[in-house]
């Protein structure tokens, strides 16, 4: 496989605050196309996770990409001695269970930074230009090669003329001199730096622009992360319900701006935040102030700080319903649910936010004909 490593087999780790199982599908789904490769399975990233793949990789796969997960300080230097990246991927860094860091973001970035240290020391690095807390990450002493991707910011890989579609996001890069387009089955322009990864990843590998397009176009999405389901009367429902985190959540919230009619977001509490929940969801709320969202429900104790924030950032109070029981939840959201409406649903994966979107799914599911 010619590329920056030479005759060496890619390890590729990712990891970020969000983003993670996205990127090491995209990055697979091209790799794939051409040689036999080992990806971690599913969201199992856990260091654990990690130490039982190492017992299934073997001489036949050409390529190894893996997920590279941390609740706490330490565990992505575990990753790594279990198994020892060539190629380093930090997405972005965000208040993923900032709770776990005293709630601050510098730690999360010092953690995040392990996987920098503990990577081969002149392998090959990847991270996002746009991204302002990345700059916290300690690069210093890395000897390997840098490449960063952005929309705003210079960059080696950078999108531009990026474009919402129907069914995803298409938008131009630059590769050797060329202008060439992608396109992503996933909504969100933050799936714009998820793509760019897995094609900055196999340009430098040396694979060539068609199998990157031909990659991204079959990439299967992962369950419950920005699924879309259109059923009967205009109905969409966006399924977002995996995990949460403020970064996350207004990621979400840019997406079901982007659809037409009534606009409705359901948000259960965000979990793990530990001092910074109450800074976390107000964030979120005030963001939602400004995005043009017709009603917010917010579910879970947490949660109705979403609603505080964004009152006080004007959002129309008599807009915002707040429910403790998930039945009183779907009974007040049948009340306001019309023709048309585009419905985000998301929350912590603990907070069970599924069952409301699984709900919404089986009610408004297209009647069969004879």
């Amino acid at each position: 496989m010619p590329g920056i490593l030479g005759n060496k087999r890619p390890i590729i780790a990712v990891t970020g605050s969000a983003g993670k199982t996205t990127t090491k599908e995209m990055v697979a789904a091209i790799l794939s196309a051409r040689n036999k490769i080992f990806k971690s399975v599913r969201n199992k990233n856990t260091w654990v996770n990690t130490r039982a793949y190492k017992k299934q990789i073997n001489a036949s796969h050409r390529a190894v990409v893996l997920e590279y997960g941390m609740l706490r300080a330490g565990q992505i230097k575990k990753h790594c001695q279990m198994i020892q990246p060539n190629i380093g991927v930090v997405t972005n860094v965000g208040t993923a269970h900032i709770g776990n860091f005293g709630g601050s973001i510098r730690g999360i970035a010092r953690a995040k930074s392990e996987l920098i240290q503990h990577m081969r020391p002149r392998g090959v690095l990847f991270l996002n230009a746009d991204d302002v807390n990345s700059r916290m990450l300690l690069t210093k002493g890395f000897k390997g090669r840098i490449f960063k991707v952005g929309i705003n910011n210079p960059a080696q890989f950078k999108a531009f003329h990026i474009r919402e579609e129907g069914n995803g996001v298409s938008f131009d890069l630059k590769l050797r001199g060329q202008v060439h387009t992608f396109h992503v089955p996933l909504p969100g322009r933050h799936n714009v730096y998820n793509a760019l990864f897995a094609i900055a990843i196999a340009h430098c590998l040396g694979y060539p622009v068609s199998a990157m397009q031909r990659g991204l176009r079959r990439f299967a999405r992962p369950q419950r992360r920005l699924s879309t389901f259109r059923g009967r009367d205009g109905i969409v429902i966006i399924d977002d319900t995996f995990s949460a985190n403020p970064n996350a959540v207004r990621a979400a919230i840019d997406v079901l701006q982007q659809n037409k009619g009534p606009k409705i977001a359901v948000l259960g509490a965000m979990l793990e935040m530990g001092k910074y929940h109450v800074r976390g969801h107000k964030g979120v709320g005030r963001y939602i102030a400004k995005k043009g969202i017709d009603y917010l429900f917010t579910f879970g104790k947490n949660a109705a700080l979403i609603g505080k924030g964004a009152v006080e950032a004007g959002f129309p109070a008599a807009k915002v319903i707040h429910c403790n029981t998930r039945e009183v939840l779907h009974r007040k959201l049948l009340q306001k649910i019309q023709a048309n409406s585009s419905i985000l649903v998301k929350g912590s994966h603990k907070v069970k936010m599924n069952l409301t979107a699984a709900f919404l799914r089986k009610r408004f599911a297209r009647q069969k004909s004879n």
